[in-house]
């Protein structure tokens, strides 16, 4: 279809939606298009995914390893990004079929701003993730799970929230903190005895590192921080200021620190009564 074709369609109906205009005009290029047969244990897995939301804003962090069963798949996969100006998400589930979603989603934001001029407020942006997920149900129910974690900024109630989902497209938001993806059991045993909403943002990506270690120590899924290859977990923070990727070299920073902690308590700091 050509740009003329594509004019045409969308202002014979117009959309604030671009999942809905892609379908439309080129549904093949959408990540939820139904498969002929299961096969989900043969996608690259990506997990996990932790978020904590304290006063000054959200922080959502993520390892970097992908595996196929029991072998590693890829080492340094991101998967956590920035959304749009003032939200971020983190996948969990099938890879290939995730990242593919967090670029249409990212571009579905976009579209609506264009379009309507004004973007979603944050609770519609996560009502929207909600639908794009219930979209993928037929592929989810092959074995091609897509879980993501949504946290950002909402400018209405002036502070940070953490949404998460399920398969179905189920969106339930979340207290505090959360994790997603198979170390998330005990990634939040470790936010649960860390967490505190008076934390400051540095204190939050602490947390964070320490839950993905403890993750790590756990569920072989789960890739550790590598030192040996400076591989560490990407981490964003969200404000009222904005979304911001924190740099790797101020997390390799603190994950040498936390390291270096565990050089000596090898199942993290302890938990004050």
């Amino acid at each position: 279809m050509n740009t003329d074709e594509i004019s045409r369609v969308l202002l014979a109906d117009p959309t604030s939606s671009f999942t809905q205009f892609l379908g439309r005009t080129s549904p093949e290029f959408l990540p939820v298009q139904t498969l002929g047969r299961s096969g989900g244990d043969l996608s690259p897995t990506a997990t996990t995914i932790v978020a904590v939301a304290t006063e000054e804003g959200v922080i959502l962090a993520g390892d970097r390893r992908a595996t196929v069963g029991s072998m590693i798949a890829q080492r340094d996969i991101q998967k956590v990004y920035p959304a749009d100006e003032y939200s971020a998400i983190g996948i969990a589930g099938s890879a290939g079929l995730s990242i593919d979603l967090v670029k249409l989603f990212r571009v579905e934001l976009e579209h609506y701003e264009k379009i309507e001029g004004t973007p979603l407020t944050l609770d519609g942006k996560a009502n929207r993730l909600a639908s794009m997920i219930r979209g993928n149900l037929g592929m989810a129910l092959q074995g091609f799970v897509v879980v993501p974690l949504f946290v950002g900024w909402d400018r209405v109630r002036n502070r940070a929230r953490i949404f998460s989902y399920d398969p179905t497209g189920g969106c339930y938001e979340e207290n505090g903190y959360y994790a997603v993806g198979s170390g998330s059991v005990f990634a939040k045993g470790s936010l649960k005895k860390l967490y505190s909403s008076k934390a400051s943002l540095e204190q939050a990506v602490i947390m964070c590192i320490q839950a993905l270690f403890d993750a790590a120590d756990d569920d072989a899924a789960t890739g550790g921080p590598d030192v040996l290859r400076r591989i560490f977990p990407v981490v964003v923070s969200v404000t009222a200021q904005g979304a911001t990727q924190i740099p790797e070299s101020q997390i390799a920073e603190i994950t040498d620190t936390v390291l270096a902690g565990r050089m000596t308590r090898p199942d993290g700091p302890e938990a004050q009564l």
